[in-house]
């Protein structure tokens, strides 16, 4: 283990006079400044003078313990950094305390490689923090929050979890409908948490058949069975020191959520096929479409599992939930779309935003991205019109559909010219679907424009009819 010079102050909390001392010594060889307090309410007396920014407190103590001592710095407002040692039976206890504020927890006794980690994680923290402010900024003049778009209050209140989870070594759980951006959610806590330079590796349960699932995550030996040709590293040793996350985790089986559950207690696992127990330092960020609570009850993720993911737990809204949302959105994929196709589309036609905003996202914002991408591409001039969108937008039930104005006097001529146009205009000149809509066939379509083109003396035959 390489020395930390960092000169931060950490302050041990533990009342057996053996293990504080060897703690407090043990820190202060890797370049940290130490005292020691043996119990919660000393320790609130040597922070005042001390001034740590690390706080290594036992959870079971006299006068006031681990748990107590958490409560009364957040009171003051304090915001130091607080590791939990506890025994291999509270551990509950420890990761309620981590719901709380604190950083993490160890089991004692402590290995030492595991606190030198986890001080080194802390440090880093620092840099999480200051990245963090950048993005609030990045918020409050942009409405985004790095690479997530979004300022409705719904956004906002989940970016506050994720900027509470992020620097933390906690589980998280997202669960939202498919196309919120759950994976996004799961990227940007990656990217502000100590695990930052280290991998972020993916992986959708609902994608890969049952019999490779458990391969996949644990890795396998050679000849485990047939058509292992060769031995395999899994996901857990691809995401070591980084962060795993496991997209429809409700799709997993109960066998395979049975071994990753040991993994998220033991931080041990073995190869399928192998006797050789492999040890991690993984985070795990798991998702779901469907409410965790409900597929608990439903069988689909087991209990256990699902208290231990929860730490922190992140529901997305849908977008029709956050219609205020939906002007950020499409700017932001105009300027992308507009950059990777070399067009210039600079806003939505006013028709076609009514349109837009009527329309409730069933595919959320990947959906939007998609619309969007491909209105793009086929607008030929600086504005999207109704005419670009998909049809599954324009003749979706939740858009009012455009009303034929005909004021006293006008002929049945006109009228029929006025219904005719619209309803082209409607299916984007797809005469086929237009005649269909008018409730006439496709010959009598075609007879009707030829006469309107006919009748209309001195005027342009696009101004007539398309």
């Amino acid at each position: 283990m390489t020395a930390t010079t960092s000169g931060e102050r950490v302050l041990i909390v533990e009342d057996e006079p053996t293990t504080r001392l060897g703690l407090t010594e043990l820190v202060s060889t890797w370049g940290f400044t130490t005292e020691s307090a043996a119990d919660g309410q000393e320790a609130l007396q040597r922070i005042t003078s001390f001034r740590p920014s690390i706080v290594i407190s036992d959870l079971v103590m006299p006068r006031m313990g681990g748990l107590e001592l958490l409560h009364a710095l957040r009171e003051e407002g304090n915001a130091l950094t607080i590791v939990i040692l506890t025994a291999q039976g509270t551990v509950e206890t420890a990761v309620e305390a981590i719901k709380q504020g604190a950083y993490d927890y160890l089991t004692k006794p402590v290995e030492p490689q595991r606190l030198k980690i986890l001080l080194d994680k802390i440090v880093e923290r620092q840099d999480t923090l200051r990245e963090v402010k950048v993005l609030r900024k990045q918020l409050r003049e942009h409405g985004s929050f790095g690479k997530m778009i979004g300022n409705s209050s719904q956004m906002r209140k989940v970016y506050q979890t994720i900027e509470q989870a992020a620097p933390t070594q906690a589980n998280v759980l997202i669960w939202g409908e498919s196309g919120t951006g759950k994976e996004l959610v799961a990227q940007t806590i990656h990217q502000l948490s100590p695990r930052a330079q280290m991998p972020f590796v993916p992986i959708n349960c609902a994608a890969i058949p049952e019999t490779l699932l458990e391969s996949e995550i644990f890795g396998h030996e050679k000849g485990a069975f047939t058509g292992a040709s060769d031995r395999r590293e899994g996901c857990f040793e691809l995401a070591d020191r980084g962060t795993l996350f496991l997209d429809e985790i409700a799709e997993m089986t109960p066998a395979t959520q049975v071994k990753l559950l040991r993994v998220l207690q033991e931080r041990k696992f073995r190869r399928l096929g192998g006797r050789q127990e492999q040890t991690v330092d993984v985070r795990v960020i798991a998702a779901t479409n469907v409410n965790p609570a409900e597929a608990v009850k439903n069988g689909k993720l087991r209990e256990d599992l699902y208290y231990r993911l929860n730490v922190f737990a992140i529901e997305l809204p849908p977008l029709r939930q956050r219609k205020d949302d939906l002007s950020l959105l499409i700017q932001s994929f105009l300027a992308e779309f507009n950059d990777r196709n070399n067009k210039s589309v600079s806003a939505i036609d006013p028709s076609a935003m009514r349109i837009l905003e009527q329309y409730n996202w069933p595919g959320n914002v990947r959906e939007v991205r998609n619309v969007v991408e491909r209105a793009v591409i086929l607008a030929n001039s600086e504005f999207i019109e109704p005419k670009h969108l998909p049809p599954l937008v324009t003749d979706s039930p939740d858009v009012a559909k455009p009303v034929v104005a005909l004021e006293p006097g006008t002929t049945v001529e006109e009228a029929e010219r006025r219904l005719i146009l619209m309803t082209l205009e409607h299916t984007r000149d797809n005469k086929t679907r237009a005649a269909e809509i008018l409730g006439i066939s496709l010959k009598t379509l075609h007879n009707k424009l030829n006469k309107l083109r006919g009748r209309v003396p001195g005027r342009k035959q696009e101004e007539v009819v398309p």
